[in-house]
């Protein structure tokens, strides 16, 4: 079942001063069925940050539409906005926007808060998650107190907690050192496993090879694609690989 469609995106924005225009996205289509693990990738100014904030409901696109389970979240009312993202869509930042005020525990309490659940089933829902990814010792702990995988893994259970339909990740490895990485990598693996739909945006090629498909995104258009089926991670890394050297010196459009 598809689970986002995303139709014919565009984006343009106009800069303050001058008035010029500068087109980000200019004809982007694709979709993504429940419970696939796609990875997004492209040259820094390839339209791929702008198009996960048009996916995460954080920008509009000048025209076209994206459905999440059948609902244009283009059309959604600002007034209704913040909710919807809240109850559909889970969120991993690189920098992981932990707040240092609160405990991790109410860090991932947070989105169910804001829902206006009860502690007792924030409390249900948390504990499966921590045993699942390892947090359940420092949750009464901080985020300055704990590492950067520590604190990423905490991000991970926050978007989980809600259950969400999809979970969009920035460059989540980013702030990672390489068995952080690694680690979380191998958890986002065992989530997609379980059923959880993810797309993830990243410069990683190691990341992406993770991922059951790669989209790749130049100038503002999907440019190709790559289905990792049978493939390990190293015959993914190196197809990858491949197609970053075909972006990087201006080959066509691959489809």
């Amino acid at each position: 079942m598809t689970i986002l469609d995303v139709k014919n995106l565009k984006k343009i924005y106009t800069t303050r001063f001058g008035g010029n225009q500068v087109q980000a996205l200019s004809n982007v289509s694709f979709s993504v069925e429940e419970g696939e693990y796609v990875a997004i990738m492209g040259e820094s100014g390839s339209g791929k940050t702008t198009l996960l904030n048009i996916l995460a409901a954080l920008d509009k696109p000048t025209s076209g539409e994206v459905f999440l389970n059948g609902q244009n979240i283009v059309q959604i009312r600002e007034k209704e906005i913040s909710a919807f993202r809240r109850d559909n869509l889970g969120f991993v930042f690189q920098d992981f926007n932990l707040l240092d005020t609160f405990s991790i525990q109410d860090n991932i309490f947070l989105p169910l808060v804001l829902a206006g659940k009860q502690y007792k089933e924030m409390a249900k829902r948390l504990k499966p998650i921590a045993a699942k990814l390892g947090i359940g010792d420092i949750l009464k702990k901080y985020p300055y107190e704990v590492s950067g995988g520590q604190k990423q893994r905490t991000a991970v259970a926050r978007a989980l907690i809600t259950s969400p339909q999809l979970i969009l990740a920035d460059e989540p490895t980013g702030a990672l050192d390489s068995n952080a990485a690694d680690g979380l990598l191998r958890l986002f693996g065992e989530i997609n496993e379980e059923g959880q739909t993810i797309l993830m945006v990243t410069h990683s090629t190691k990341a992406a090879s993770h991922a059951k498909r790669v989209l790749f995104i130049k100038d503002g258009e999907v440019f190709h694609q790559i289905y990792k089926a049978n493939m390990s991670d190293e015959e993914m890394f190196a197809k990858i690989s491949d197609t970053l050297t075909v972006l990087q010196t201006g080959g066509g459009n691959r489809g």
